[in-house]
């Protein structure tokens, strides 16, 4: 009989629990009616967990009609609903059990609920759990996104729920990672989140790290000397250390009211004002207290009359201080956490040191390869006819200007560039081809006058594109495909752009390297470095390769100036931009070496990325810098890197 009793109780119970599971989503919302009604953030959050924990998955709609303000309440009964807005300004509601419509109803027999900021984002975290498994795999990646923005312990375990059954590769990925960092901060198990700490050891990414330093955040605990303070200890400081000075432990113990309060001048001067009476301070007269020692022993006296508090000698200090022991304490519990937490950070920031250099030496490989873009076309010039041409940026900027006026005919920007690549070497090559047949070739051997004359001629090429395009800087847009950056990793990347620059500028080493090796034309221009009146003798016409060498350089800088403005700002200025780099370049590698020109490049690119990295908030000191660098390296090597034989060398 005792027995069918407890049967009947259990099976009571079951029924009972059984009728609870199948709430409806009405019943709930009703339960917590007063404090959605009411809507404050400080009382709101008892409603959204019993939303959320209540099991049923129409709770998605109700929370997301919550958040954007399309949950309404008919007051004839406070039933909610979710609610569209009609072309007749009704408004049609329908059930948030099966979707059902409810009717049209005019809108003050309605009540908009319109929860503030605060509680939208509230409501946002309880969504998380639904959209976790959402089969829509946008919703799945904002709820990751919102996790990672705001981490909570009480979504760890919804989280790690989804990871099984989630199909979309990129999307569980993102899972799995997050869960193995919300495991290492806020999962119960020790063992647990130590495993996963050491599973992502060394990892680079940011959020790795991030979820690291709290857990070795720090704080400062003190105890007695002769006792040790039940904390994860760091470190003990020294009172008097870099780390702690001996005035921050007094304060310390201060703060705690373990220690009399120092008296600071200004208090003693206080104390001093409030006991003044009749012009005096006791037997001081205020006249006398002129001096700190004067005001010192007038202090003294009204302690001595109990008038005010004793100062603290620094004898008093050292007492008190060595009755204590401070401390650096974690303020994770755990030592075996903090241990393979400080194990990993370090492995983590070892291999970012080692990251930052890769990306540094792409960044200096990157500039070295727009350096020689630039000086290619002058290392041509200068070494076979021993040219300065103050004129060359202005060839560079000719070159960009020609791609912009190609892009305003061709939209196609991969069109537009694959035209304005060899239109800007012809035109510059045209420009450079005039110049050489007006100016340059009645100024050999007579570098002064050239130098003058080019300069001359790069200020008139100036002035006439202001004249033409303005001054203004003009747009010269990469294809889509050049978007964007190659993430090696989350420390190392490069630009699209610039390994486009990079491909060029080997394009080009290897072109000339044909041309010199290959051609007649190479052929000539070699025999004419080395030796002009052997080359005539032999039937080959200096001026004729002189000009079209000059040529040739200032069609490859053309070249240089649409890969240059693919990136930079194109505008009438922007050759004097690079025409420093490009001598300098050519003088550190050797005049008229085109390895010479490719080492001077790889010297000055890396220098120049090097010492930005040490002082990254000043670019002009790098350009500073450079320039005494060159100047003491030309003391010892002043032919360059690779020196030319020849006309170029002054033989």
């Amino acid at each position: 009989m005792k027995f069918m009793f407890l049967a009947m109780l259990a099976a009571l119970f079951m029924t009972s629990f059984a009728s609870a599971q199948a709430t409806s989503v009405q019943e709930v919302l009703q339960s917590q009616r007063e404090l959605i009604e009411k809507s404050s953030r400080r009382t709101i959050g008892p409603a959204i967990d019993a939303i959320s924990e209540s099991g049923l998955p129409q709770m998605q709609t109700v929370l997301e009609a919550w958040q954007s303000k399309n949950m309404w309440q008919r007051k004839e009964d406070g039933l909610f609903f979710l609610g569209a807005k009609n072309e007749d300004g009704t408004y049609a509601l329908s059930d948030f059990e099966d979707g059902a419509a409810v009717g049209d109803f005019e809108k003050k027999a309605l009540k908009q609920l319109k929860p503030n900021s605060g509680i939208r984002a509230m409501i946002a975290t309880a969504l998380v759990q639904f959209q976790l498994s959402d089969p829509d795999p946008r919703k799945r990646a904002e709820a990751l996104s919102s996790i990672s923005r705001d981490p909570e312990a009480a979504l760890l375990a919804p989280l790690r729920a989804s990871i099984d059954g989630e199909k979309h590769t990129v999307i569980k990925a993102r899972k799995v990672r997050l869960e193995r960092l919300m495991t290492m901060a806020y999962d119960e198990n020790i063992t647990a989140r130590v495993a996963a700490i050491d599973e992502m050891a060394g990892d680079l990414g940011v959020d790795f790290r991030a979820t690291l330093n709290p857990i070795l955040t720090t704080t400062a605990v003190f105890s007695e000397a002769d006792e040790t303070p039940d904390a994860n200890i760091a470190r003990e400081l020294i009172p008097g250390d870099e780390a702690l000075s001996r005035v921050a432990a007094y304060d310390r113990l201060v703060a705690a009211e373990l220690a009399p309060t120092l008296i600071t001048k200004d208090m003693r001067d206080a104390a001093l004002e409030a006991n003044i009476d009749g012009g005096r301070v006791g037997s001081w007269p205020v006249a006398q207290l002129s001096t700190e020692g004067a005001r010192d022993e007038a202090y003294d006296a009204l302690v001595a009359e109990g008038l005010a508090d004793p100062r603290v000698t620094e004898d008093d200090v050292s007492e008190s201080l060595a009755a204590y022991r401070f401390y650096e304490a974690y303020t994770e519990p755990s030592v075996d956490v903090t241990t393979a937490a400080k194990a990993a950070l370090a492995k983590s920031e070892a291999r970012v040191a080692v990251s930052q250099a890769a990306d540094l030496g792409l960044d200096a490989l990157s500039l070295a390869s727009i350096y020689f873009l630039a000086a290619i076309g002058l290392a041509i010039t200068f070494g076979v006819m021993g040219v300065i041409n103050m004129a060359h940026g202005e060839f560079i900027m000719m070159g960009a200007y020609t791609g912009y006026v190609v892009q305003l005919f061709i939209p196609n920007h991969t069109a537009s560039i694959l035209v304005a690549v060899p239109l800007a070497f012809a035109v510059t090559f045209a420009a450079g081809v005039l110049l050489e047949r007006l100016v340059i070739r009645w100024l050999y051997h007579r570098p002064l006058e050239t130098l003058l004359a080019t300069f001359g001629v790069s200020i008139a090429l100036q002035q006439l594109a202001k004249n033409i395009f303005g001054t203004q800087a003009r747009p010269l847009t990469a294809p889509s495909w050049l978007d964007g950056a190659w993430m090696i990793n989350d420390v190392v990347s490069i630009s699209y752009i610039r390994i486009a620059i990079f491909i060029l500028a080997l394009i080009f080493l290897a072109l000339f390297l044909f041309i010199m090796k290959r051609t007649r034309l190479g052929l000539e221009t070699r025999a004419v470095t080395q030796n002009p009146r052997m080359a005539a003798s032999m039937g080959i016409n200096p001026d004729r390769v002189n000009m079209l060498t000059f040529g040739l350089g200032s069609g490859i800088a053309g070249i240089a100036g649409v890969a240059i403005g693919l990136f930079a700002k194109v505008t009438s200025e922007m050759g004097g931009d690079y025409i420093v780099q490009s001598f300098m370049t050519v003088v550190v590698g050797g005049v008229g070496n085109i390895w010479g020109t490719l080492a001077g490049a790889a010297m000055i690119g890396g220098f120049q990325k090097g010492v930005e990295w040490l002082n990254p908030s000043n670019t002009l000191a790098a350009q500073t810098y450079m320039i005494i660098f060159i100047i003491i390296f030309i003391q010892f090597r002043p032919r360059g890197i690779i020196a030319l034989k020849g006309r170029a060398a002054g033989d």
